[in-house]
């Protein structure tokens, strides 16, 4: 009998594509996971898969993304706290999940998102699944903040890049996480405009806090999966076909790592 495994998705912007090519590959080994687990972009494909959706559903609809379909500038950056409204990548991840909750998905599901008012993460493990999504993937300063539970959210990733610990809390035996940000902190020539250095700010404070997470939960992380990003950034929506392609060829990679550990 096989153990549970745990998919743990990351955070990564538009890299986290890569996770759809994991999943396909996953798919075409014939392993399913017990339980899915992710931050950001990895709540985004994480939840997606874990609704039903197949990984080559989710490779058509990302690779269709443009700009457009998500920038809605705000005329009131500061007191609407974002240089965006937010209405459309609301309507997006709405579409995508066709109104679910999380409870209801095929396979067991949660994400973080991070609490502005207690300063800490906070996992989703049932209700609105694009609500969820929403406040996991909501990147401080460029999207609203999101309103729920009587909380006040943005990106899981400001805190937890890899919801490592959630996915043991679920029940896994085994944990396979899946890391697209790999040298995303390493030095720049260049930080231009302000948006550039909130971005620059997260991607240093993100790099270290992980760095920490991974010291802390060695023990319980069995496989940590980094596909080669090189030259990707994870700011911009393009090269996400190869996304896909490192993703799927870090699947392939560790399929046999994977089997021996589900089935030892």
């Amino acid at each position: 009998m096989s153990k549970k495994l745990a998919l743990v998705l990351g955070a990564g912007g538009s890299r986290g594509v890569a996770h759809i090519g994991f999943l396909q590959a996953l798919e075409e080994a014939g392993i399913t996971p017990f339980c899915v687990t992710g931050s950001s972009m990895g709540a985004v494909v994480g939840g997606c898969y874990a609704s039903g959706k197949s990984p080559a559903e989710m490779r058509e609809i990302a690779l269709k993304i443009k700009k457009s379909d998500l920038i809605d500038p705000s005329i009131r950056p500061l007191s609407q706290m974002a240089l965006l409204r937010s209405k459309k990548l609301s309507d997006v991840l709405v579409k995508l999940l066709d109104g679910e909750k999380i409870e209801n998905f095929k396979i067991p599901f949660a994400c973080v998102a991070t609490d502005l008012y207690s300063g800490e993460s906070y996992v989703f493990r049932e209700g609105d699944a694009a609500l969820a999504i929403q406040a996991s993937c909501t990147i401080p300063a460029v999207f609203r903040p999101v309103r729920a539970d009587g909380r006040f959210f943005v990106d899981g990733g400001v805190l937890v890049r890899l919801p490592i610990r959630e996915a043991k809390e679920m029940g896994a035996e085994v944990i396979v996480a899946v890391d697209v940000l790999k040298n995303a902190s390493l030095p720049v020539d260049d930080v231009h405009n302000i948006l550039s250095v909130i971005m620059r700010t997260f991607d240093v404070m993100d790099a270290n806090n992980t760095k920490r997470l991974l010291e802390q939960y060695s023990d319980i992380c069995d496989l940590l999966i980094q596909p080669e990003m090189n030259g990707i950034n994870q700011y911009a929506i393009k090269q996400l076909d190869r996304a896909y392609a490192e993703g799927y060829a870090a699947g392939l990679k560790n399929i046999d790592k994977i089997r021996k550990l589900i089935e030892d």
